[in-house]
């Protein structure tokens, strides 16, 4: 039998431009004592925390809130501008909106960024921040092309936003074919892939907003405040890391090298490094790392109490 979702309410906050989706799991924000603002990768959207929500909301007291970013998902409409600062300004909306004063931020991938960024620019909104395989600094040159540095990091990703699909059974066969999923298909993982597609009968796509992609990335890439804005974060700190990368293989996002300088500068933070689990799988689906990524959240939660 399939799992019903964790999400039992929705938000439409007014942000510039239109309405941000946002959906919610656990108790109402104002019958909360922590409330916890999780923010999805570059090209996901909210339904990749259905596993981390289910755990999480098995506690008392939480309450999930998780957004479509501009570009994704039921957002996908929301015009321009994308980047890592407008993503940050959605958030704040999203708290105002509930009447939250502070929220334990979690993101992943790109979405670790997004909380980076926030956490480092409004401190007394963020009394704890998780960050899961994403989230350090991304040392690029300045003259580097950011085209094909996104494409050697989302080359497979990038290249699904262009491609049309005969019917969602394509669709979910193409994602059950990815290195990612091999082995680790579940209803968490399918109801994932199924929310992405939009379009009409014989010719599906994503609902991904290639152009939004692409502006996100240039703004991680090329601004450097947002790059190392992690090392301006007050609040406590986890680190989640994937050992291994967005298709499974031995190419972690974040390196070895990389995760011993963030543990050396944040000798105070958390550190958890998940050597058997992928870029996807540290929070997509059940088998993965979805149970412990809501224990280190509910950890979180509990000092910003």
């Amino acid at each position: 039998m399939a799992e019903a979702s964790p999400f039992q309410a929705t938000e439409r906050v007014p942000v510039r431009g239109g309405v941000l989706h946002v959906e919610r799991a656990g108790r109402a924000p104002a019958e909360a004592a922590v409330v916890v603002l999780a923010v999805h990768g570059i090209t996901a959207s909210h339904a990749q925390w259905r596993a981390v929500a289910r755990h999480l909301i098995e506690r008392e007291g939480l309450c999930l809130l998780a957004p479509d970013l501009r570009g994704r998902g039921r957002s996908a409409g929301l015009p321009p501008p994308e980047g890592i600062a407008n993503h940050v300004e959605d958030l704040l909306a999203v708290l105002d909106h509930v009447g939250a004063r502070r929220a334990v931020l979690v993101g992943h991938s790109m979405g670790a960024y997004v909380v980076a960024s926030a956490a480092a620019a409004h401190q007394e909104r963020a009394p704890a921040v998780v960050m899961i395989d994403g989230g350090l600094r991304m040392p690029v040159p300045p003259d580097a092309d950011v085209d094909a540095v996104l494409l050697a990091v989302l080359g497979p990703a990038l290249e699904r936003l262009r491609r049309t699909f005969a019917s969602e059974d394509e669709y979910i066969a193409f994602w059950q074919a990815h290195p990612a999923f091999r082995g680790r298909w579940d209803d968490d993982v399918e109801a994932y892939v199924r929310y992405d597609l939009t379009g009409p009968p014989g010719v599906l796509r994503s609902v991904v907003v290639e152009d939004a992609v692409r502006a996100d990335g240039a703004s991680m890439l090329r601004d450097p405040s947002i790059s190392t804005a992690a090392e301006h974060i007050a609040a406590p700190m986890t680190l989640v890391r994937a050992g291994r990368g967005l298709l499974d293989d031995d190419n972690p996002v974040i390196p070895p090298a990389f995760l011993e300088e963030f543990s050396a500068a944040h000798p105070d933070a958390r550190v958890e490094n998940l050597e058997d689990l992928n870029h996807y799988t540290v929070v997509i689906g059940r088998s993965g790392g979805a149970r412990r990524v809501a224990e280190l959240v509910a950890e979180a939660a509990a000092v910003a109490d």
